[in-house]
């Protein structure tokens, strides 16, 4: 099977294509390279804009994931612009020439940030959604250009990815338990911005399995779905990230506990990706821990900004 990954050599890509070399997927990304290339040999590279490729681009190919795009909060509201071009408009730009090209299923990197601010609800991909600041609006606005090209011939699956977190070639510590973990390291300290607040979080390995499931799932399916290892207070992480290191290394380490207003609270049931795509979530906190402590230990330096989606987008957009 032939698959293309648009934006496919950064944080989820450069994890993801290791794997679908290992299940024999012949693998081509197409990818900006604004944090350099980090994915394994047998990888296609192709560097190139999505709106720079054609339908002829996709010829031949099964499927298409795209994981481009503007990748958080600060990005979005630092170029709001930009965030709506690269979110909204890219993922159904893609999908429509993809259908074109023939591909039988498109595969959408989406995100639980839709849902917005819901503080007692377990959402479901059927509940409303509530966002209204830039990355949310404009995630769901690509999943919405992207669903409506799905019919019997070209399968849509949606992807609502909760926060990633865990180890990458391509790296990054402006995640949540990444940055808690980078600032134990550097500062011995986990600052907590509002520990009240819900969070999804998905362990890395949980997300590349959740793609896997997705490519291989029968052909008739298409939909929205859930993914996430669990559902936590940004308190609860903090408090396992600070339990775990102390245990683990007998650290010494200071929470700094704050209640800074956030217009993101939200947490999900992915009981519809277990039943229809065989997803089986084995991530947790402390499983990324581990992967974080094998990869990145004390002194290791932290503070490069390729390390950080914001620093090197400003520089790129200044």
């Amino acid at each position: 099977m032939k698959i293309f990954v648009a934006g496919g050599a950064g944080y989820i890509g450069s994890r993801l294509a290791p794997d679908l070399l290992i299940h024999h997927y012949d693998v081509t990304v197409a990818d900006l390279m604004w944090f350099g290339n980090h994915l394994p040999e047998g990888v296609n590279l192709i560097e190139k804009d999505v709106f720079d490729l054609t339908s002829k681009d996709l010829d031949g190919f099964d499927q298409v994931i795209f994981l481009g795009g503007v990748s958080n909060d600060p990005m979005a509201e630092f170029s709001p612009s930009t965030n709506f071009i690269s979110n909204a408009a890219a993922p159904g730009y893609l999908a429509y020439i993809a259908k074109e090209a023939g591909v039988s299923r498109y595969i959408y990197a989406d995100s639980c940030s839709v849902y917005g601010y819901a503080a007692d609800q377990l959402y479901s991909e059927t509940d409303p959604v509530t966002c209204s600041y830039p990355y949310g609006l404009s995630k769901l606005q690509g999943e919405f250009g992207a669903m409506q090209l799905q019919d019997d011939s070209f399968s849509v699956i949606c992807l609502r990815q909760g926060t990633v977190s865990g180890y990458s070639p391509r790296m990054r510590f402006d995640l949540i338990i990444n940055t808690m973990y980078m600032s134990a390291m550097t500062q011995k300290k986990i600052t907590v911005n509002n520990p009240s607040i819900w969070r999804p979080i998905l362990a890395i390995e949980d997300a590349v399995m959740a793609y896997i499931r997705s490519i291989q799932a029968d052909p008739k399916i298409s939909g929205i779905f859930n993914v996430a290892s669990g559902n936590f207070t940004v308190g609860q992480v903090a408090d396992r990230i600070w339990e775990t290191l102390s245990k683990k290394f007998g650290m010494q380490i200071d929470m700094d506990i704050k209640n800074i207003e956030d217009y993101r609270n939200y947490k999900v049931t992915t009981q519809k990706a277990q039943n229809v795509l065989g997803a089986k979530f084995k991530g947790s906190i402390e499983s990324v821990l581990s992967e974080l402590a094998q990869n990145f230990p004390e002194g290791f330096a932290f503070d490069q900004d390729n390390f950080y989606n914001i620093r090197v987008f400003e520089k790129l957009f200044k």
